[in-house]
């Protein structure tokens, strides 16, 4: 059966993509190397691309395509070269440059308009989508009355989840001015994202502010009012994040996954804001859903908020899976029984434990050193994949 909503999940690697698989995204978008705004994340490879439909079609999930910076003369054959090779793998490909739209309509790939081309008014919707456009990625600038009205016009995709730009959406050139890495071309390093002084010219005083993040906008989060974006006739709910971990993956995906699906309780949104502060981010805001954000909706951290991390404690040497014990070799240490611990790899994706039972040579042990080869019960990994002891702060 066809669900109402299409949830996006981002993937910057193929642990990623399988949490997000597993956690019940309806669609994965992605980058290959070249021309996505992304270009910082780890990315795929068209040789990848096999692997990765064939994940995808066993879960009956979608697979968008990142295509989405500005595009130079001398490009134009890559990204057409480009384009032939992802043809028969992809669903669909984000773009933003008009001549990347061009050629997917030579070549019959659908296409989505990206958040990058700031599309803010019905005229503008409506060009797009004579143009060929099956989506369109609002700009990020809307709020909820002004993407209902559009909504009524075109299929509208709109983020949900994850960082937020100073700028308009991709328009930045503070990474270009100060350290000639482009926004526009998938390469900002985020400059926005440090602490700042106002220093007044003529005298060299600083000022001074209350909160020095002044250019970094906190994540935005509509999980409290998810429903009125239901209402408003969107139809795709992106998460962002192909810089993110698998971890922030599995935990996004499987909540905005239960607040689609269901109407959530007071009580559900409570514990899902808990579970999505666990997870990397700046703090939260509603964005620019009920205005323009204000001096509240910025960070007060150069990094993360979260309220856990993970340590790489080991590697898996084997899995017993007719017992359901896999073979740690501890590389840090301690673990004790009790300890909460994730297992990441790229077949595995993402899975939580808990450190119930441990055995070293067929002992039951309650603790385990540095250096020290451990059994411990375990839902499911696989020979190869990374544990990570899961610390509170």
């Amino acid at each position: 059966m066809k669900k109402k909503f299409e949830l996006l999940a981002p993937a910057g690697d193929f642990e990623c993509l399988v949490s997000g698989l597993n956690a019940g995204a309806d669609a994965i978008y992605f980058g290959l190397k070249d021309f996505n705004m992304r270009a910082r994340a780890r990315n795929f490879e068209v040789k990848d691309l096999k692997k990765i439909k064939k994940l995808c079609d066993e879960k009956n999930v979608k697979m968008y395509l990142t295509l989405n910076t500005i595009v130079y003369d001398e490009e134009l054959k890559k990204v057409e070269g480009l384009l032939k090779k992802v043809k028969k793998f992809v669903d669909a490909v984000i773009c933003s440059d008009v001549a990347v739209m061009l050629l997917c309509k030579k070549h019959k790939i659908d296409f989505h308009v990206s958040t990058q081309c700031s599309v803010s008014n019905i005229e503008s919707a409506k060009f797009y989508k004579k143009l060929g456009a099956k989506r369109i990625v609002l700009a990020r600038e809307l709020n909820l009355k002004q993407i209902k009205k559009i909504a009524k016009v075109v299929d509208v995709e709109v983020f949900v989840h994850g960082a937020m730009c100073i700028s308009v959406s991709g328009r930045c050139l503070i990474s270009q001015f100060c350290f000639g890495e482009s926004a526009n071309r998938g390469k900002c390093i985020q400059p926005c994202r440090r602490e700042y002084v106002l220093i007044k010219d003529n005298q060299g005083n600083e000022l001074k502010v209350e909160n020095n993040f002044v250019l970094s906008p906190k994540d935005l989060c509509v999980l409290p009012f998810i429903e009125k974006l239901k209402k408003a006739g969107v139809k795709a709910f992106k998460i962002e994040g192909r810089n993110k971990e698998p971890e922030y993956v599995d935990a996004v995906v499987k909540i905005y996954r239960g607040a689609l699906d269901f109407k959530l309780s007071d009580k559900e949104i409570r514990e899902g804001m808990e579970e999505l502060s666990k997870v990397y981010n700046k703090g939260f805001s509603s964005g620019f859903y009920y205005g323009v954000p204000g001096v509240k909706d910025f960070s007060k951290v150069e990094h993360s908020s979260a309220l856990q991390s993970k340590k790489f404690i080991g590697k898996i040497e084997h899995y017993y899976s007719k017992l359901g014990v896999g073979l740690l070799k501890l590389n840090n240490g301690p673990l004790k029984i009790g300890d909460d611990v994730l297992i990441i790899g790229k077949t595995t994706g993402l899975v939580k434990s808990k450190v119930e039972s441990m055995q070293i040579e067929h002992k039951d042990v309650k603790i385990v050193k540095k250096g020290q080869k451990v059994g411990i019960m375990l839902p499911y990994c696989r020979k190869g994949d990374e544990v990570y002891l899961i610390v509170k702060k």
